[in-house]
C-alpha cells in the first residue's frame, strides 16, 4: 500500500505554502499515478493564494477528517481563519496555525489515517506568542505523542548526523552527556539506518573535546563516558566506533567510512551538514538552494522536515526552493514503507 503522508504547512506567513505548491507540482506525475498520497494541513486560503501567485493549475480540494477516502492530493483546514495572514509578517495567527496543523497531523497518525508527517517550517516567536511554549517542532511532537525522549537527525546525501543535545547552552552539554542518553541516541540512530534500508550501519561517535580529550588533558568525558558506552554497544553487536575527533569525523563520514555520526551538540552536527547542503551563488554571495532533511527519532510516528526556517524575508516572492521539502517527503516515504510490514505482521 502507498503510504499516505501529511504535510503540515508550518507558519502560513512563511515559505511553507509556496514550497508545498512547488513540491507537489514537481511530484504531480507520481500523485496522478497513485504512487504518492499527500494531505496538506494548514490554512487553505494561504495555500490557494500561493497556488494563484505561482500560476499553478494544481488542485488542492479541501477535505475533512471524517471523509472516508481522501484524494491523492488534498488540503485539510487546521482551524478557523482569523485575521488575514500576510506573507512575511509575523502574527499570532501564524503561530496558531502552525501548532494546530501539527496537532491534527499527530491525531491522524495515531488513528492510522496517515503513515508519516512532513513539516514545513514554523516561526518560534509566533508559536510562543500564540501561547504554545515550545522550542520548536521536536519538543511539540514529543509532548503531543507522549514520547519519552527524541533525537534530531540531519541528513544530506550520505551525511547523516544525529545529536545527543541540540537547543541548550554550550556550557550545559557536558552535563547532558550521560551514558543513558548516549546509548539511547546510538540505538535510535541504528534503528533509523535500518529503516532507511542501508546495507551497512556503521556509526561513529564524535568526541566532545578536541582530540578526544588528548588522554584527559582537555577533559575526561570522552574517556569516562563515551568509551565505555561504545564498548557496550560493540559487545551487543552494533557497529560503532569512536570517540572520533570532531575535526575529522565528518570528513570520514563524507568519504563513506561511516553511515552516520552521533554529534555531541547542535553546532558540531549542524555546521558540516548545512555547509554541504547550501548551494551558494558565488556571483551574488547568496544561497539559492538548500538540500537537507531533519528527521525526528524516538517518536511513535514518522516525522521528517525541511532543514530551513520560515524565511519571512522572501516569503510570497515566488523564489523559495522546494528541494528540501521533496527530500523530506522521500525520506518519510522510505521510513513509512519500512515500518509497514512490521505493522501488518503485528496486526
Amino acid at each position: 500500500m502507498t503510504p499516505h503522508l501529511a504535510i503540515t504547512m508550518g507558519d502560513p506567513a512563511g515559505v511553507g505554502p509556496e514550497i508545498i505548491v512547488k513540491a507537489c507540482a514537481r511530484l504531480k506525475d507520481r500523485l496522478e499515478a497513485g504512487k504518492l498520497r499527500l494531505l496538506v494541513i494548514g490554512s487553505n486560503p494561504a495555500l490557494q493564494a500561493a497556488r494563484a501567485a505561482l500560476g499553478s493549475d494544481l488542485a488542492f480540494p479541501e477535505v475533512s477528517e471524517t471523509d472516508g477516502d481522501w484524494p491523492a492530493l488534498a488540503c485539510l483546514q487546521a482551524g478557523p481563519e482569523g485575521e488575514p495572514i500576510r506573507p512575511g509578517v509575523l502574527s499570532v495567527d501564524g503561530g496558531r496555525f502552525a501548532y494546530l496543523a501539527v496537532e491534527r497531523a499527530v491525531r491522524l497518525a495515531q488513528a492510522g489515517r496517515i503513515q508519516g508527517i512532513v513539516t514545513a517550517p514554523l516561526n518560534k516567536e509566533a508559536l510562543n506568542k500564540a501561547g504554545y511554549h515550545f522550542a520548536g517542532h521536536t519538543d511539540m511532537l514529543a509532548e503531543l505523542t507522549g514520547a519519552r525522549g527524541s533525537v534530531m537527525m540531519l541528513a544530506h546525501g550520505n551525511m547523516r548526523v544525529s545529536h545527543v543535545t541540540t537547543h541548550i547552552a554550550l556550557e550545559d552539554v557536558p552535563k547532558r552527556l550521560t551514558p543513558e542518553r548516549l546509548r539511547y541516541v546510538i540505538d535510535l540512530t541504528h534503528e533509523t539506518l535500518s529503516g532507511l534500508r542501508l546495507p551497512r550501519r556503521r556509526i561513529a561517535v564524535a568526541a566532545l573535546n578536541p582530540h578526544a580529550g588528548e588522554g584527559g588533558l582537555f577533559g575526561r568525558q570522552d574517556i569516562d563516558v563515551t568509551e565505555p558506552v561504545i564498548a557496550r554497544c560493540v559487545a551487543d553487536g552494533l557497529d560503532v566506533v569512536g570517540p572520533v575527533p570532531g575535526d575529522t569525523v565528518f570528513v570520514k563520514l563524507r568519504a563513506g567510512q561511516f553511515d552516520a555520526v552521533v554529534a555531541m551538540y547542535h553546532d558540531q552536527g549542524h555546521i558540516p551538514v548545512k555547509l554541504l547542503g547550501f548551494n551558494v551563488n558565488p556571483e551574488t554571495g547568496t544561497w539559492d538552494a538548500l538540500s537537507g532533511v531533519n528527521i525526528t527519532l524516538g517518536l511513535p510516528i514518522i516525522r521528517t522536515s525541511v532543514d530551513h526556517g520560515t524565511a519571512f524575508d522572501i516569503a510570497g516572492k515566488g523564489i523559495a526552493n522546494e528541494l528540501s521539502l521533496i527530500e523530506a517527503i522521500e525520506y518519510a516515504e522510505t521510513l513509512a514503507a519500512a515500518r509497514a510490514p512490521a505493522t501488518s505482521a503485528a496486526a
